[in-house]
């Protein structure tokens, strides 16, 4: 049983937990027909956040001292453990809400987006490189059109 462990601490009004669930879920399931993901019981921490911390893990981990959308810290355990553990996903509420509004965008396609993008990050997904940055975009487009949502780029 795939497990998405929702953390608020954010007090702006966000997806419920069963619709990050839904999406979630509808989201591995996909990978998993498309062989992209091999991994069953993948368990990821979803933590709801505001700017301070955001901004204050943008600033230690990537050296970057603005706020952002979401974070991917993906799990490495040691070869002796064994955990269904993917990674915890960190998103900024009232960064996602703004981004949002100021795109034109949907705010439940956005946060659809984000899940999809934090994700793909923990499964070894990046857009450093021009090249990764088109192979992980097409992607996401591809997954938000099977979830009904529309390309965001």
């Amino acid at each position: 049983m795939d497990i998405l462990d929702i953390q608020r601490i954010s007090e702006i009004e966000t997806p419920s937990d069963k619709q990050l669930l839904q999406w979630y879920q509808c989201l591995l399931q996909l990978l998993r027909e498309q062989q992209r993901c091999s991994l069953d019981n993948i368990e990821i921490t979803l933590r709801i956040v505001d700017i301070e911390e955001i901004k204050q893990l943008n600033r230690d981990y990537r050296g970057k001292d603005t706020p952002t959308n979401i974070l991917s810290f993906p799990f490495d355990p040691p070869p002796e453990v064994s955990l269904p553990l993917l990674g915890d996903l960190v998103v900024c509420a009232k960064v996602v809400m703004t981004e949002a509004r100021e795109q034109g965008k949907d705010l439940s396609s956005h946060w659809v987006h984000l899940l999809i993008h934090g994700v793909l990050h923990l499964l070894g997904y990046d857009h450093q490189e021009e090249e990764e940055a088109e192979q992980m975009e097409n992607l996401e487009i591809t997954l938000l059109e099977k979830m009904g949502y529309v390309n965001p780029y």
